[in-house]
């Protein structure tokens, strides 16, 4: 099964290239996140991005310009009969009020009309702001009293996906951020500098204020971070940092980068809005899930041989009758993974165990959640999720701010609050994406248990030990043991977090998603389901050097199909990267074999031997 998602078999880009309306993809995102374990992709900026950040930042500053030094005493009580009675006034109270309209309600206009520009924050929303200086010093505060996150660092990759995400957002003019501040985060991702980040403390709906706000204090030279230079290779994924973070201001010095002076009104607000931090999380996760979904084909094809199972299960003519593609797709990548070789349909038996007969069924589920998941994150990263967001509208509508921009003759400027930050869409599908993969764990496990099980595994060797009738090896038993551990810490992990709820800023946040929590535990489960795989790999890589072995009386050697035999030898040989798990002749430390096989999955190396060996021609 050949997935849009993962691009494991073509090389990297070197570069990113965003743009307004041009789709950025979830291989963009792991390229310019994760890179190829040398370099990470550069990120370029390209059409009309500049004119649409200046014209929605002008908008905001010609909103404050209005406002100046009007500080009436009945500005607070007005702003809240304007609120109480739901009926906000429009842009052109503020920019063309009618002739003899009091300069307070003109001020008033302005304070009510943006949220977070002209009033303060959350359930504060209803505070109007005396001053254009006032309005600068809340930006800043803002990042200080929102960076409130606990727990260990976000990881490397995570950390430059949410940068990446939050620029895409910005360049489509909707947020009120003036080009200088897209230009400096895209520095930082093209500098390698990495703020540092607590995990948790983010419900997802107001988007993830508490990790963006961290994750931004580095524009104004506060908080901390990490960096690798500005020439040299990036580290690779799994090596998250070495030593301590430090003052992020220094960390900008050391790549030549010097922090913004200043905040304009409504950038703080835009720049901790949003689902950018779940929404990274969440393609990574479903890139990652795409990976473990061909290897576990991998993994079901090379038991499949080892248990000497029927092939008959796999035939297209079932798998066209359910009607479900994934399934179909599975089906059909397993029979092309264990054909070529010998093994299959040598037993007596009529028909195999669930953990083997039913995986396509189940891997082709897993297929269809994340592909779904994938669908959803397509358009996630690439949308805008702040709010309030600011609109051109071409004339004929409410009435507005007229100037000309980029080729209307007329057009109106509105700021609208809304709730395309609440972190729901992205969360419910982690939650989806959280089940399919714990289950690709749970029939993996259940194909080990049945390679190492004597009463089960058709001749082999109990536990696959060398010598196992003298009970002095114990050979693959406990991975098995480690396995279980694994995917019964999946069964707590794939509970659903959007189904919990607790409000927030005083019930003014009444329903919030728990988004980073569902896209944080998919990652672990992600993680703990890449060890129950290679614990897999590694049995069925040993299993079938057994089966090869075997010398049936009058008839010839065993044969393995050309994929599992790819997958062996880069077991066996490793690579560049990854040292050789060689067999276990007696027994010997297994983890080090188990943390080889699964850094030969991570890096796709498993589905792309396979691939490229079952390949025809």
């Amino acid at each position: 099964m050949r997935s849009s998602l993962s691009s494991n078999s073509a090389p990297h880009p070197e570069r990113v290239v965003l743009a307004p309306e041009r789709v950025l993809s979830i291989a963009g995102v792991v390229a310019v996140s994760r890179g190829d374990g040398k370099r990470f992709a550069e990120v370029r900026l390209e059409g009309d991005w500049r004119a649409r950040c200046q014209r929605s930042a002008d908008y905001v500053r010609r909103l404050l310009d209005t406002v100046q030094g009007r500080d009436d005493e009945a500005l607070a009580s007005l702003v809240r009969d304007f609120f109480a009675d739901g009926a906000p006034p429009s842009v052109a109270t503020l920019l063309a009020p009618p002739p003899g309209d009091p300069a307070v309600t003109r001020a008033l206009a302005a304070r009510a009309l943006v949220y977070g520009v002209t009033t303060g924050f959350g359930n504060n929303k209803d505070k109007p702001l005396r001053s254009r200086e006032d309005a600068l010093r809340m930006q800043v505060n803002l990042l200080r009293s929102h960076a409130a996150g606990v727990g260990p660092p976000t990881p490397v990759e995570v950390v430059r996906a949410t940068i990446l995400l939050r620029i895409r957002s910005f360049i489509e003019g909707c947020s009120g951020v003036r080009p200088e501040l897209v230009e400096f985060l895209v520095e930082l991702l093209n500098r390698r500098v990495h703020p540092w980040v607590p995990q948790q403390g983010s419900v997802g709906s107001s988007g993830d204020l508490c990790p963006l706000a961290h994750l931004f204090l580095c524009v104004i030279g506060e908080g901390l971070a990490w960096t690798d230079g500005a020439s040299g290779a990036s580290r690779p994924p799994e090596a998250d940092r070495h030593g301590a973070p430090r003052p992020a201001r220094e960390a900008l010095a050391q790549v030549g980068l010097a922090p913004l002076s200043h905040l304009e009104p409504k950038e703080g607000l835009a720049l901790t809005n949003g689902t950018t931090f779940t929404t990274a999380y969440a393609a990574l996760a479903v890139h990652d899930a795409d990976v473990l979904l061909g290897t576990a084909n991998v993994g079901a094809a090379m038991s499949l041989q080892a248990l000497r199972g029927c092939a008959r299960a796999l035939d297209g003519k079932i798998h066209r009758v359910r009607r479900h593609a994934g399934q179909a797709e599975a089906a059909a990548e397993i029979l092309a993974f264990a054909q070529g070789g010998n093994l299959l349909d040598t037993s007596d038996d009529v028909q195999d165990a669930y953990s083997l007969r039913c995986a396509p069924q189940v891997h082709g589920a897993a297929a269809t959640a994340i592909h779904h998941a994938g669908d959803v994150l397509e358009r996630e990263i690439n949308a805008v999720t702040d709010n309030p967001l600011l609109f051109v509208e071409e004339s004929g509508g409410e009435a507005g701010d007229t100037d000309p921009v980029d080729g209307f003759a007329r057009c109106i400027f509105q700021a609208y609050s809304g709730g395309n930050f609440h972190g729901e869409p992205v969360g419910m599908v982690m939650d989806y994406l959280k089940i399919a993969v714990a289950e690709l764990a749970s029939i993996s496990e259940r194909r080990t248990q049945h390679l190492l099980d004597r009463h089960h595994n058709r001749g082999l060797p109990a536990n696959l030990a060398a010598d196992p009738t003298s009970g002095l090896n114990s050979g693959l038993m406990i991975a098995q043991y480690t396995a279980a551990a694994l995917v019964s810490e999946n069964k707590t992990l794939a509970h659903p977090a959007t189904v919990d709820s607790i409000p927030t800023s005083a019930n003014t946040e009444d329903h919030v998603a728990m988004a980073p929590i569902a896209a944080r535990h998919a990652r672990q489960i992600i993680d703990n389901t890449r060890n129950v795989l290679a614990i897999e790999l590694l049995c069925g890589v040993e299993a079938l050097e057994y089966r090869c072995a075997e010398q049936p009386a009058g008839g010839a050697g065993a044969r393995i199909s050309p994929a599992a035999a790819a997958v062996l030898r880069l077991v066996r040989g490793g690579s560049k990267a990854v040292a050789p798990a060689a067999a276990l002749a007696d027994d010997d430390l297994l983890w080090p074999r188990i943390a080889a096989v699964a850094a030969h999955v991570a890096s796709g190396a498993v589905i792309q031997a396979a691939r490229a060996a079952a390949a025809p021609g």
